[in-house]
């Protein structure tokens, strides 16, 4: 369910905005949204875990609230990591 090492540095190397970034908006709506892809493939298995769903619900506010942020600060940048997450079909 979680994903790897290897994975989440990919990802921050992927939407950083400059050397050691980790915590821009950027790099943690990629790495939620990595986790809850994740969580959604583990719920159509296990629809009754009602546990990982709340902790779904919680990703995906989470996600919304620095997208909302991201939004309001810098549009330009809130619309890329829309299209390149494939969020907002």
């Amino acid at each position: 369910m979680s994903i790897t090492a290897e994975r989440k540095s990919a990802l921050i190397k992927e939407y950083a905005r400059g050397e050691g970034d980790t915590g821009s908006p950027e790099v943690q709506v990629a790495i939620l949204t990595e986790r809850i892809n994740n969580l959604t493939e583990h719920m159509k298995t296990h629809k009754h875990d009602f546990h990982s769903r709340r902790g779904l619900l919680v990703m995906v506010g989470q996600r919304r609230r620095l997208l909302d942020y991201l939004k309001k600060k810098n549009h330009g940048r809130y619309a890329s990591v829309i299209q390149s997450l494939g969020l907002r079909r």
